[in-house]
């Protein structure tokens, strides 16, 4: 399985960006996809996600800023993040997000740094 993320970059406090996710493996459209993410010296956390049906679930850290969906016929999930602070900088990762079922391999991950 590979998953691919990208749309990261360099931004200032208040910018957006919107990342992408796309999976390689065609059982992402029933699973509970998710996005974390991992800033220098902490653990990975889980950011917000989404059931095959489009229910939602965020943290409380970006509850209002970041919208997460998918398009299941593309394998493909996005993350629209609003209103970034520069403590949203981390490497940010998609991946199965079911506590039944083990996460897929990670992939590179998409980098996003906002400076204040």
């Amino acid at each position: 399985v590979q998953l691919v993320e990208s749309g990261g970059g360099l931004v200032q406090a208040g910018d957006s960006l919107r990342l992408s996710c796309v999976a390689s493996r065609s059982t992402f459209s029933v699973l509970v996809m998710g996005w974390y993410r991992q800033a220098p010296g902490k653990q990975r956390e889980l950011v917000a996600d989404i059931s095959g049906g489009g229910t939602s679930w965020y943290a409380d850290s970006v509850k209002g800023r970041f919208t997460i969906s998918r398009d299941n016929a593309k394998n493909t999930m996005y993350l629209q993040m609003n209103n970034l602070k520069p403590e949203d900088t981390a490497v940010y990762y998609c991946n199965v997000a079911e506590a039944s079922t083990s996460p897929w391999s990670w992939g590179q991950g998409t980098q996003v740094t906002v400076s204040s």
